[in-house]
């Protein structure tokens, strides 16, 4: 009994750090976030209870919309969040590279393969799509994603190579979107392709870097 409950703590223990961190990452980028979580909650339960009144059953509404009240709120702060996380690690080194690790299906990322002095740098992302290199930094990072292709292209002969630049300049893909962009490229591998091709730029290897540290969402928000 008391080492089920134990187990029941360390499942629950980060599940909470997580919505806390998240919570406070929304809040130092969206400080009015209290409010509105509070405003979502008590104007659709109050819209429910309001229901309840006209149907002479405001207790009966005012229980059965208390759950929904409940979620539509965490919908709204999943949301939120989601958008305060890309916007507190845009501009910092190493964002895309946090960003493209956090795809948790399909896609492993090798961060770093090449880095510049001026901090500039290109990720290696392997997927279904084939090689993905997303560059990071200013415009000399384009040579640096043309010598990671021909090295790519040595390794694995035939696979196609897709380069990503990242940024809010035109011709570039806004951290917001680099996730939806990277799950929206057309499968060009089989799975067993795939994995050949992962054993084949194992041994390429990457450089150690920083990551932002800080809750990142698996699911890019949609941006409208």
């Amino acid at each position: 009994m008391f080492k089920r409950k134990a187990k029941e703590k360390k499942i629950k223990t980060p599940r909470f750090q997580t919505f806390r961190d998240a919570y406070k990452v929304t809040k130092q980028v969206k400080p009015w976030i209290p409010a509105a979580l509070i405003g979502i909650f008590l104007a659709t339960w109050a819209v429910g209870i309001g229901i309840g009144a006209s149907l002479d059953h405001p207790f009966y509404f005012a229980f059965i919309s208390f759950p929904l009240a409940a979620l539509l709120t965490l919908l709204f702060f999943t949301r939120q969040a989601g958008s305060a996380a890309y916007s507190a690690i845009d501009g910092q080194i190493g964002a895309g590279a946090s960003v493209l690790m956090a795809i948790r299906k399909g896609w492993t990322t090798t961060p770093a393969v090449a880095v510049a002095r001026n901090q500039d740098m290109v990720h290696r992302s392997v997927g279904r799509a084939g090689i993905v290199l997303t560059g990071e930094g200013s415009q000399s990072v384009r040579q640096m994603m043309a010598d990671e292709k021909k090295k790519a292209e040595r390794f694995a002969p035939g696979v196609p190579v897709i380069e990503i630049l990242v940024g809010n300049e035109d011709g570039r893909i806004p951290i917001q979107k680099l996730q939806r962009h990277m799950r929206r490229l057309p499968k060009k591998l089989s799975a067993h392709q795939m994995r050949e091709v992962r054993a084949r730029l194992k041994a390429v290897g990457g450089m150690s870097m920083p990551i932002p540290k800080g809750p990142m969402p698996t699911r890019a928000p949609k941006i409208r």
